[in-house]
């Protein structure tokens, strides 16, 4: 079980990874959620 878990995390990690090549990407990516977050709550959209 925890050599399950450990695969499935590195496996996720390994694709976070690929999909913001760069720390200012992910930034990036962060960044634009939150402001698709707040524009829901706000009433409007994304």
């Amino acid at each position: 079980m925890v050599r399950k878990m450990t695969t499935m995390l590195l496996i996720g990690s390994a694709l976070a990874i690929a999909a913001c090549n760069t720390v200012r990407g992910a930034g990036e990516d962060l960044s634009s959620a939150a402001n698709c977050t707040e524009n829901t709550i706000n009433g409007g959209r994304c």
